[in-house]
């Protein structure tokens, strides 16, 4: 009897051990290569030029495995949230948590829209969409 709980143990922690190393298709599609900015917007209007609120979004992005990653000219960390329906992005950068609806995902496109708040205009925030592409 004592070896027969010992090996459904064994076995509940090899179970156990193979689910953690399961990562979902939208882990796979994030983490598969790094991405290039295509259009950083902010009210529906080009954020990404010289010195406007956006600009330090535009260029490569990564999204490494263990959660860190580049974004641009900012360094930081990344999680799934509510399902894997959302991003999130923080950084020492950052005022706050960046927490953006995955619009599109796949193996050629990451598309994400956001708010972020106005600290000029606290009950507008501003509408951020940025679209990425393989590099």
């Amino acid at each position: 009897m004592k070896n027969l709980t010992l090996l459904l143990l064994f076995s509940a922690c090899i179970i156990f051990a193979c689910r953690k190393d399961e990562k979902s298709e939208k882990f796979l599609l994030l983490t598969g290569h790094p991405w290039v900015s295509d259009s950083l917007l902010m009210n529906g209007v080009d954020a990404s030029g010289p010195g406007q609120q956006l600009e330090k979004f535009k260029g490569n992005i990564e999204f490494r495995e263990d959660g860190t990653g580049y974004f641009g000219q900012y360094t930081g960390t990344w999680r799934f949230s509510f399902n894997e329906t959302q991003l999130v992005i923080d950084s020492d950068s950052l005022s706050v948590p960046l927490a953006a609806l995955i619009d599109e995902l796949t193996g050629v496109s990451l598309k994400i829209n956001t708010s972020f708040p106005n600290l000029i205009d606290p009950q507008n925030p501003f509408d951020i969409r940025m679209t990425f592409k393989p590099k």
